[in-house]
């Protein structure tokens, strides 16, 4: 009985812990990437200063992450 109760745990386990498919699954959960995301929203929203002053942040503050990168580009300070 022990057998068949663990068996059906570990059967129905994966049904549990569903998540919703990401946007963007190849990037990383990072604060970079939120705020590279938040940059990009306020692109959409046509909020440049908005989206500037948070290219410049991620520079700031993650100067090595892929996004600060992006972001130099982005702002046309690729180095």
């Amino acid at each position: 009985m022990r057998a068949l109760v663990l068996a059906l745990a570990f059967a129905l386990a994966p049904l549990q812990c569903g998540t919703a498919p990401r946007e963007h699954p190849e990037f990383e959960d990072s604060p970079p990437q939120a705020l590279w995301e938040l940059s990009e929203r306020f692109e959409a929203e046509g909020d440049e200063s908005a989206r500037r002053r948070t290219l410049e942040q991620i520079i700031e503050r993650y100067p090595s992450s892929r996004f600060a990168e992006r972001a130099r580009v982005t702002l046309g300070r690729a180095e």
